[in-house]
């Protein structure tokens, strides 16, 4: 599923007009990635946690030339699954997940 079929979903899902769901996904979208700028965490209770964690600075080597390089320090997203997810993807029964 792309982005583009998940506004068509939750336009389906919840009787929105299309363009109606795209701003209010491209919203959550937004709002996730302003508080991941300002190094907070989005907690979603049973679907997960949206926070960053940084890596440390570090050396590496060019495989082409074998050349040590510095790698610099950067912040990275990312997404831990809560146990509501993780419940309903191992569900067999395919079904949907309950928040």
């Amino acid at each position: 599923m792309n982005k583009q079929d998940l506004i068509a979903k939750v336009a389906e899902v919840t009787g929105m007009q299309k363009s109606d769901s795209e701003k209010a996904v491209n919203a959550v979208f937004d709002q996730i990635t302003d508080t991941l700028k300002a190094r907070g965490e989005v907690r979603l209770v049973g679907f997960g946690t949206f926070k960053t964690s940084i890596r440390k600075a570090s050396q590496g080597r060019n495989p082409r030339t074998n050349e040590v390089i510095q790698i610099p320090q950067s912040t990275r997203p990312k997404f831990t699954a809560g146990k509501g997810l993780k419940e309903a993807v191992n569900n067999a029964g395919g079904g949907g997940m309950e928040m």
